[in-house]
């Protein structure tokens, strides 16, 4: 009978997709809001992050660091993250970003199936992108909703909802410092 409800509830994507699209804010609603975030400014140089990952019933199941060392030469990004997970195990990604016109960003790392897009507006930038997540020997391509929002001059938040075929799989919460 739960695995029924599951079913019928991973059945319902669209609908669902659909009310929360409606009730979800665009970046733009933010592009009044200061300080303003330029991520080729805020990504450059060291970057600490200190994250968690909860599951869709809220429990944390993982927390890690990240050490990631930035440059960037004109439009071009790189974003060299590495992560310490609580276990001790670690791991590596090198985003490459693209900086648009109109505060939109492409980027691509090994890891992320095809390119993520975003855009910057005020002190808001929202990211979207597929990742090939490996759990338990098997590769999932999991969907992000990436979130960040610049504090102040040091601090970034960022919260990332996970799904799959329109169903939320957890919630990543990090949050970014400047040394």
């Amino acid at each position: 009978m739960q695995r029924r409800l599951f079913l019928s509830a991973a059945a319902a994507p669209p609908l669902g997709l659909a009310l929360s699209g409606c009730a979800s804010p665009g970046v733009d609603a933010y592009a009044q809001d200061k300080p303003v975030l330029d991520l080729a400014q805020y990504f450059n140089g060291r970057v600490l992050a200190h994250g968690m990952f909860q599951n869709r019933s809220g429990r944390i199941v993982r927390r890690f660091t990240v050490v990631m060392d930035c440059a960037w030469q004109g439009a071009q990004g790189v974003l060299d993250e590495a992560f310490t997970y609580s276990d001790g195990t670690t791991q590596r990604r090198v985003w490459r970003l693209a900086k648009h016109a109109d505060g939109r960003y492409t980027g691509t790392a090994d890891d992320v199936v095809g390119e993520a897009r975003g855009q910057a507006r005020g002190n808001a930038f929202r990211w979207a992108y597929t990742l090939a997540l490996p759990v338990d020997g098997r590769v999932y391509h999991v969907d992000l909703d990436d979130w960040m929002v610049l504090i102040d001059e040091r601090v970034m938040l960022n919260r990332a909802t996970l799904s799959k075929w329109g169903v939320h799989l957890g919630d990543l919460t990090l949050s970014f410092s400047k040394p």
